[in-house]
């Protein structure tokens, strides 16, 4: 063979190696990318998505046609005439939870799929609804599932009293962020004397300065005790 052939072939060989290590690197340079920004998107719910698809690939292709699927629709913030009822019937229903606690709760998931849709997220099972608000709210969604599952396993009669309270805490994390509202922190329990003479007696909580928004809310103060 002549020596100029085998140069000619060894230089187009030696490209052709370039060419693919280039774009090798390109796509796993894009990869990376991608799943810093999907991290950065979706914070702890990449990791749950990781947990369930058990791949990099399939949990990030879940949560790309999430943020597909979410920018089709009107998201936009509570007016604010509807944001105050909601406000208003969310303390209605915080206090009937010294009554009835399980009825209280339910009532609770009921108000934040009201304001879920004022949003304008779609109706569906509750699977469909959490992999919707994922994306524009992944950190705050974990205590609307705790507070779900709260509420399945009282269905059951697996949870007490004490957890529907957190449940209804956790349910008002969630409502409020929806809503509009600061964010708030709310108090411990009272004890079982302060609650005998004062079963709905709500204390103050230290508050940050209000943010504007849709409602004008103010400190939010702890889930009433439920009556012995």
């Amino acid at each position: 063979m002549p020596t100029a052939l085998v140069i000619g072939v060894l230089v187009i060989v030696a490209i052709l190696i370039v060419i693919a290590w280039s774009t090798a690197r390109k796509r796993r340079s894009a990869a990376q990318t991608r799943t810093e920004q999907l991290r950065a998107r979706f914070g702890p719910e990449y990791d749950r998505a990781l947990a369930e698809k058990g791949n990099v690939r399939s949990a990030e292709a879940e949560l790309t046609s999430r943020q597909k699927r979410v920018a089709g629709f009107d998201i936009k913030p509570v007016a604010a005439d509807e944001g105050k009822q909601l406000a208003d019937e969310w303390q209605v229903v915080k206090a009937s939870f010294v009554d009835d606690p399980s009825i209280a709760l339910r009532d609770a998931e009921a108000l934040v799929e009201r304001v879920m849709a004022a949003r304008g997220y779609p109706e569906g099972d509750f699977d469909q609804r959490t992999a919707d608000i994922s994306v524009d709210h992944p950190v705050i969604l974990a205590r609307y599932r705790a507070a779900h599952a709260v509420l399945l396993r009282h269905a059951d009669g697996h949870a007490d009293t004490e957890e529907l309270r957190q449940a209804m805490i956790d349910d008002h994390a969630f409502f409020a962020e929806l809503l509009g509202e600061d964010p708030v922190v709310e108090a411990a329990a009272p004890t079982d004397a302060a609650a005998d003479a004062s079963p709905e007696a709500e204390g103050p909580v230290d508050a940050a300065p209000e943010a504007e928004g849709p409602v004008d809310a103010g400190p939010e103060a702890e889930v009433p005790v439920a009556a012995a």
